[in-house]
C-alpha cells in the first residue's frame, strides 16, 4: 500500500483519524513490523532520506566553468591565432592557441575542484547529523539507521531522541518536542496521543511528531505516517529544489565584464585597421595581421584563472574561520553585503539558557560563566560569595529536573530542556550534583506552572530548628512560576531558619522578581516540604511550602558579538535582529550587543503592514520579535525591495525559502538543517555572529585583489596594444627605410608579445590574488549595487598607466633604433622595458589600497621569478627564439631611467585621480 493508494482510501490528515483507524489504514499495529514488511515497505517507499539537489553532477560542474562570455571570447581568440594559418604566407600560431587552451582548462579546474569540494563538504555534514531510530521490528526493540524507517514503523522516543520521519503519537508520557526547525517557534511544543481537529494548523497538531525535530523531555511512541521527500520536511525541500538558481551579483559583473573586452578589442581592431589604411602604406593582409595579432595579445587570457584562484584561495582563507562557502562568486559578494538580516539563538547568543541572578535568603547574587561551562562563581555585591551557602536552593533545581548528562561518546553534553539543564549546570558551579531517589514526579503543565519531584534525599538545612525533612525522609522539591510557588508557600527559609513568609516578604519575593524580569530573565521560583505519603493527592504534597529563593536564566550573548555588531556598523553594514523570543528578551539581548531598542516591533505588527509601509520601516527598526518565517521573509524583500544587498541567516527548514531568495544566504552548520544548508550559499562551522563580519571583511578584501589584477591585466594590455600601434604609424613616419610597407610593421613580434603576457598575467597576477586585507578593509563603506569592477577611477587609472608606457616605451623604442638603426636592437630595449615596468607598476596600484611593498611575499617571489625568466630569454639560447640580444650596461640605464620615470608619472597620476 503505497501513498496514492493511502490518500484514495480517504484524507491523509493523520492527526485527526482515531489511533485504530491509523493503524488499519497502515496496515500496522503496535507489535511494529515484521523484518520482511520493514524490506518490502523500503524498496517500496525507498530510503527514509531527502533528495539531493540536481546539479551535484561532477560533469555538470566542470561544465559550469565554461559557461561566460569572457570564456567565449578566450576560445575564439584561441580559434583565431589557429585560423591566421590559412592566410597567404602565414603559418597558424598553435603556441597561442595552446597557451590560451591550457589556461582555460587550468581555470576550469580550479573553479571545479573548489565548487565539488563544497559539496562534498555540505554531504560530510548531512552524514555526521544522520541519527540512528529505535523501532519495533519483530515485536522487539532494535536500533536502526534513520534512512531505513518506513511508513508502519513504531518509532520508540526518548528524552533527546531525533524524530526520523513524520509520525502520529500512540503513547505520550510529559513528552515535549523542539519544532523550531520546522515551525520556527523557539518553545517547545507539548505533545500527547489523542485526535486533533482537521483544520488544525501544523504548530497545533500535537498528537504529531515531524522528521528533523527533537524529543526534548518525556517518551513516547508513535507510528510512522510519512518519510523521505512525503514528510513535512520534504515538501519544504521540494519547494526549494524547485526555486530558479539565480546568478550572484559578481557572476553577472564577470559576464559583462567579458563583454566590455570583448567589444572594446573589436573596436580597437577596427580603429587601428582603419588608421593604418588611412596613414600608413600597410597592405590588407599586413592590416589583417596587425589586427589579428593586437586582438589577441589584448585579450587577457589569465583573467578567468586569476578570479577563480583568488575567489578559491578567499574561500579557503574563510573556511578557516569557520564558514563554508558553497558556491565561489558569493565570496565576493559578501563584500558588497548592506544589511544582515540575523537570527538571535545560537547566532548573536550562545544558544543555551545560563542561570545570571539568583535571589536567596534575601540577597541577590550574579553568576558568571555562560553556557555548559561550569566554570564560575556566585558574586554577591561584586565580591565572591560562598557558594555553598546556596546549596539549598541550587540542590532543588538539580533534583526538581528531567534534565541529565549524557555518556562521554554522546554528541551532546545534556539531554533535556535548556532551561533545566542551565539549572543542572548553576548547581554545579557549586559543587551539587543530582544523587537523590526520585519517588514520584508531577509533571509540568501550562495549567498547573509548576513541577514537583519527590526524592529520598532531603535539604538537611531545612531541619535546623523545623522538622522539615531529615536525610532519610522524602522531601517535595518543587520549582515553576515564581507567582504560583509563592502560592504554595507558607514559609520561607532564612538565615538557616525557616521563618513564617509575612506578606511583606511576599511582596519583597515578587519585586525581586519583577526586578529580574525587567532584564529579561526568565525567573523561576524554588520551595520543598517534607512528605509523609509520597502517593498523597498533588495538592496536598504542594501546600506548606518553604520558599527557598528565585534563579533567573537568559540565552546571554556571545562575549564577541557586540565588538563584531560595532564593526559592521562602523563598516556601513546594518545589523537587523530577527528573532522568535518575546519582546521584553529581545530588546533586553539588542541593548547589550548594540543595537537601538526602543523600535522593535513584534511580527503581528508586521504582519499588519502593507508591503510600502513595511519598506519604510525597516529603515528604522533593528529588532523583530515574535517572527514567524514567514515575516523574515517579508523582512528582506523589503530591504531588497529598498535596493539593499542583503545576507540572511537562518537554521530551520521554514528559513529555506528566504536563505534562498536572500543575495547572501547563511545557514548554520551545528544546528542548522540539511533543507536550510542546502539552500544557503554559506555554511557557518560555529554558528557565530562573528564568522560573518569575518567573511564580510574576506569578500571585501577578495574584490580588492580582483579589481588589483583587472586593474593591472588591463593597463598592461592597453600599454602594450597602444605602444605597438603608436609605434607603427610614427615609425612609418620617422623611418620610412625601415618601415616599409612590405616589412613586418611590428615594432614587437607575436612572440614577444605572447612572452609578456605570460610573464605579466602568469605569477605574478596570480599572486594578487593571495594579497592581504587592507588595514583599513572594515572602515570603508560597501561599495554600491551599480559599482561595478571597472569603474571610472579604474578607467582612468588603465588609460594613465597605458598612455604612460606608451609615451615612454616608445621614446626608449626610438632612443635604440636612432642610436643603431637596427629595428631588433629597439625592440629587444622596449620589450624589457615593457616587462620590467609591468613589474613595477603592480605597486602602483596596489599603493592605492594601502598595500605596502613587502605585505605580500608571495608577490615579491613572483615577480622575481618572473624578472628572472626575462634574464633567461635576454642572456641565454633563448634569445635566437625570440630574436633578442643581451642587452648592455648602457642600454639597461636607459631602460631604469625610462622606469624610474614611468613610475613617478603614474604615482603621480594616481594620487591626482584618487
Amino acid at each position: 500500500m503505497n501513498a496514492v493508494e493511502l490518500s484514495e482510501e480517504g484524507p491523509t490528515e493523520w492527526y485527526s483519524e482515531p489511533r485504530d483507524r491509523v493503524f488499519e489504514r497502515l496496515d500496522s499495529d503496535e507489535g511494529g513490523l515484521t523484518d520482511d514488511d520493514a524490506a518490502d515497505r523500503r524498496a517500496e517507499f525507498g530510503p527514509n532520506e531527502l533528495e539531493q539537489e540536481a546539479g551535484i553532477s561532477p560533469y555538470r560542474l566542470f561544465l559550469s566553468q565554461f559557461q561566460d562570455f569572457l570564456i567565449y571570447l578566450l576560445i575564439f581568440a584561441a580559434l583565431l591565432s589557429v585560423a591566421v594559418g590559412v592566410l597567404p604566407g602565414t603559418a597558424p600560431k598553435y603556441e597561442e592557441a595552446a597557451l590560451i587552451l591550457l589556461i582555460l582548462l587550468a581555470n576550469g579546474l580550479f573553479g571545479f575542484v573548489q565548487d565539488y569540494r563544497a559539496e562534498m563538504s555540505i554531504k560530510s555534514l548531512q552524514e555526521l547529523s544522520t541519527p540512528n531510530a529505535t523501532v519495533l521490528r519483530n515485536e522487539e526493540t532494535v536500533t536502526v539507521d534513520a534512512a531505513d524507517v518506513v511508513p508502519g514503523d513504531i518509532v520508540v522516543i526518548e528524552q533527546g531522541s531525533v524524530i526520523p520521519a513524520d509520525a502520529r503519537l500512540v503513547e505520550s508520557t510529559a513528552m515535549e518536542t523542539n519544532e523550531a526547525a520546522l515551525t520556527g517557534e523557539s518553545t517547545s511544543a507539548t505533545k500527547e496521543s489523542g485526535t486533533v481537529d482537521a483544520d488544525a494548523p501544523l504548530a497545533e497538531r500535537n498528537n504529531m511528531v515531524y522528521m528533523n525535530t527533537t524529543a526534548i523531555k518525556g517518551r513516547g511512541r508513535a507510528v510512522v505516517v510519512a518519510t523521505g521527500m512525503d514528510t513535512e520536511v520534504g515538501d519544504i525541500a521540494t519547494e526549494i529544489q524547485e526555486a530558479e538558481p539565480r546568478e550572484t551579483p559578481f557572476q553577472k559583473e564577470v559576464d559583462e565584464l567579458g563583454k566590455r573586452i570583448g567589444f572594446g578589442i573589436v573596436a580597437l581592431i577596427l580603429v587601428i585597421a582603419a588608421t593604418q589604411f588611412v596613414f600608413t602604406a600597410a597592405g590588407w593582409l599586413s592590416i589583417l595581421l596587425t589586427g589579428i595579432t593586437l586582438a589577441v595579445a589584448a585579450v587577457p587570457e589569465g583573467l578567468p584563472a586569476v578570479v577563480t584562484l583568488t575567489l578559491a584561495l578567499g574561500s579557503r582563507k574563510i573556511l578557516d574561520r569557520d564558514a563554508l562557502v558553497r558556491r565561489l562568486p558569493v565570496v565576493e559578494s559578501l563584500g558588497s553585503v548592506e544589511v544582515i538580516v540575523s537570527d538571535k539563538t545560537g547566532t548573536l547568543t550562545e544558544n543555551q539558557m545560563t542561570v545570571k541572578r539568583v535571589y536567596f535568603d534575601g540577597t541577590a547574587y550574579d553568576v558568571t560563566g555562560t553556557g555548559l561551562s561550569t566554570d564560575g562563581e556566585f558574586r554577591r555585591d561584586g565580591e565572591r560569595a560562598n557558594a555553598e551557602e546556596l546549596t539549598p536552593l541550587l540542590s532543588c533545581g538539580a533534583y526538581c529536573n528531567d534534565a541529565e548528562r549524557t555518556p562521554n561518546s554522546a554528541d551532546e553534553e545534556y539531554y533535556g530542556d535548556p532551561t533545566e539543564v542551565a539549572l543542572l549546570v548553576s548547581a554545579a558551579k557549586s559543587n551539587v550534583r543530582p544523587g537523590h531517589e526520585r519517588l514520584r514526579e508531577i509533571p509540568f503543565s501550562s495549567e498547573r506552572k509548576r513541577m514537583t519531584v519527590v526524592a529520598r534525599e532531603s535539604l538537611s538545612v531545612l531541619s535546623h530548628g523545623d522538622p522539615v525533612g531529615v536525610d532519610s525522609t522524602p522531601t517535595a522539591y518543587t520549582k515553576g512560576a515564581p507567582e504560583v510557588v509563592l502560592e504554595r508557600c507558607d514559609r520561607f527559609l532564612e538565615d538557616g531558619e525557616v521563618r513564617e513568609l509575612t506578606d511583606p516578604k511576599r511582596e519583597e519575593i515578587l519585586e525581586r522578581n519583577r526586578r529580574f524580569a525587567s532584564n529579561a530573565l526568565r525567573v523561576l521560583g524554588f520551595a520543598a516540604r517534607s512528605v509523609d505519603d509520597t502517593e498523597a493527592d498533588p495538592e496536598d504534597i504542594e501546600r506548606n511550602m518553604v520558599f527557598l529563593g528565585l534563579q533567573g536564566m537568559i540565552d546571554p550573548p556571545r562575549d564577541e558579538v557586540p565588538e563584531a555588531i560595532e564593526d559592521c556598523q562602523h563598516a556601513g553594514i546594518r545589523v537587523v535582529m530577527a528573532t522568535g523570543d518575546n519582546l521584553d528578551t529581545a530588546k533586553a539581548i539588542g541593548r547589550d550587543i548594540g543595537f537601538d531598542s526602543e523600535t522593535a516591533m513584534v511580527g503581528a505588527d508586521v504582519e499588519a503592514l502593507s508591503d510600502d509601509e513595511l519598506r519604510d520601516v525597516v529603515e528604522r527598526v533593528d529588532v523583530f520579535a515574535r517572527v514567524s518565517p514567514q515575516h523574515k521573509v517579508r523582512i528582506l524583500q523589503a530591504l531588497q525591495g529598498n535596493g539593499h544587498t542583503v545576507a540572511m541567516t537562518g537554521d530551520g527548514v521554514n528559513d529555506a525559502p528566504a536563505l534562498r531568495n536572500a543575495d547572501v544566504g547563511i545557514s548554520m552548520g551545528v544546528r542548522g538543517t540539511d533543507v536550510a544548508q542546502q539552500a544557503s550559499d554559506m555554511v557557518l562551522l560555529d554558528d557565530n555572529f562573528v564568522t560573518i563580519r569575518d567573511a564580510v571583511a574576506e569578500g571585501r578584501a577578495i574584490f580588492d585583489n580582483i579589481r588589483k589584477f583587472v586593474n593591472l591585466l588591463l593597463s598592461a594590455n592597453a600599454g602594450e596594444v597602444l605602444t605597438v600601434f603608436f609605434g607603427v604609424f610614427v615609425g612609418t613616419l620617422l623611418f620610412p627605410d625601415l618601415f616599409a610597407a612590405e616589412a613586418d610593421p611590428l615594432i614587437l613580434t607575436p612572440v614577444m608579445l605572447l612572452w609578456i603576457n605570460i610573464v605579466t598575467d602568469g605569477l605574478p597576477a596570480l599572486a594578487l590574488g593571495t594579497d592581504p586585507k587592507a588595514p583599513n578593509i572594515l572602515d570603508r563603506p560597501p561599495r554600491n549595487d551599480g559599482q561595478g569592477v571597472i569603474d571610472r577611477r579604474m578607467v582612468f587609472s588603465i588609460i594613465s598607466i597605458g598612455l604612460t608606457m606608451t609615451v615612454i616605451g616608445l621614446g626608449v623604442f626610438f632612443y635604440g633604433l636612432a642610436a643603431v638603426r637596427e629595428l631588433v636592437t629597439a625592440q629587444t630595449l622596449l620589450f624589457t622595458f615593457i616587462v620590467t615596468v609591468e613589474m613595477v607598476v603592480i605597486q602602483v596600484i596596489r599603493s592605492r589600497y594601502n598595500q605596502s611593498p613587502f605585505s605580500n611575499p608571495w608577490l615579491i617571489a613572483a615577480v622575481a621569478v618572473s624578472f628572472g625568466l626575462q634574464l633567461l630569454v635576454l642572456y641565454t639560447p633563448l634569445n635566437a627564439l625570440f630574436d633578442v640580444f643581451p642587452v648592455s650596461v648602457a642600454h639597461w640605464v636607459w631602460i631604469a631611467l625610462g622606469t624610474v620615470a614611468f613610475v613617478i608619472v603614474t604615482t603621480v597620476a594616481e594620487r591626482t585621480l584618487g
